[in-house]
């Protein structure tokens, strides 16, 4: 390693609406959920990640908890550049003394503006980075996944996040066609809640309704080998006191239902949209699911009847991202489809 090398570290970060993920040297670094905890009186910064995530729903005036992306694009500018440079200076622990230039990748969402592009930019600069390359979600995807993205054979790629959905064919090293729809993760986990307060007279927080899409979450009632029921905590509307009942997963796949049909949707008109020579190549491959969203329980299996196409789920698929764009970073001046 010489001493230039020491000065300029390359990292690929998947800035992602739920959690952030940053890979160095080919190991994923930080993995954390996107939210900072704020002091309202002085502006400054408490807390990055878990630490911030264990405050989330539970602050008194003085903290705010703020999730700096809404729908896979920055909301809060400052929030966010804290969080890059929080979660940078994860990996430096060790390297109190100087700060290396960075060299970034950044995954963005395919249906961004040019103007959340640039907010993703600026905020990467701020934090530190001196070189930003940007690319997009789901091309990111398949390589993470495995796929030789520049040969001329179609693949369609379904990365369901925690803010939106990216829906896309790839050939010859770019997007043929694509959708980006904001249904995902964080769509479930509000239908969740909205279920429980209006089926249970209950109501729970965020976090709660998080661990319910974990534990007994599906996208169908029909599953081979369905989770056990689970206890659910919250207040009651009624009385106002805490009180617990049990739900199942197919209480919750009632819950998801239309969310989950908004998403077939999408998927049937990027199907449509596909030129024919493509199609031919996706009845032979299939559709691939990347994304925390791909982990629902039965939602391959509900796209596949739906689609009547083969539906694989890509092997980690939370960090397929993350590692794509990690392979990305590692071959910047290879790809052509990385925007500078």
């Amino acid at each position: 390693m010489g001493i230039f090398d020491f000065f300029t570290q390359e990292i690929a970060i998947d800035l992602g609406t739920a959690n952030t993920l940053i890979i160095h040297n080919d190991k994923v670094v930080v993995d954390e959920p996107s939210i900072v905890a704020v002091d309202r009186a002085t502006n400054k910064v408490i807390a990055v990640g878990k630490q911030a995530q264990k405050m989330h729903g539970k602050t008194h005036e003085n903290i705010k908890t703020i999730r700096p992306l809404k729908d896979g694009v920055i909301a809060d500018f400052h929030a966010a550049e804290h969080m890059i440079r929080g979660m940078i200076k994860m990996i430096n622990q060790s390297n109190k003394l100087f700060q290396p230039s960075l060299k970034m990748v950044i995954c963005i969402p395919s249906g961004i503006t040019e103007v959340e592009k640039r907010a993703v930019r600026d905020s990467a600069e701020h934090a530190g980075a001196k070189e930003v390359y940007l690319i997009h979600e789901p091309m990111a995807a398949a390589i993470g996944i495995g796929i030789d993205v520049e040969e001329p054979m179609g693949n369609m790629i379904i990365d369901i996040g925690g803010g939106t959905s990216e829906i896309a064919v790839i050939a010859l090293g770019g997007i043929v066609c694509d959708k980006s729809i904001r249904v995902a993760g964080d769509e479930f986990t509000s239908d969740i809640e909205d279920y429980m307060r209006r089926q249970h007279n209950i109501l729970i927080g965020e976090r709660t309704a998080e661990i319910i899409k974990i534990e007994v979450g599906a996208a169908m009632i029909e599953l081979e080998n369905p989770p056990e029921e689970y206890a659910v905590h919250g207040r009651d509307l009624m009385t106002g006191i805490p009180k617990e009942i049990t739900v199942s997963h197919v209480e919750i796949a009632h819950a998801l239902d239309k969310s989950i049909s908004k998403i077939e949707e999408a998927i049937l008109s990027a199907l449509e949209m596909t030129p024919p020579e493509l199609s031919a190549d996706i009845y032979k491959t299939g559709i691939y699911l990347a994304g925390g969203g791909s982990m629902l329980r039965g939602l391959d299996k509900r796209i596949s009847m739906k689609t009547k196409l083969p539906v694989h789920v890509a092997d980690d698929p939370l960090r397929a991202v993350a590692r794509g764009t990690g392979i990305a970073l590692k071959n910047a001046d290879r790809y052509q489809f990385l925007i500078k």
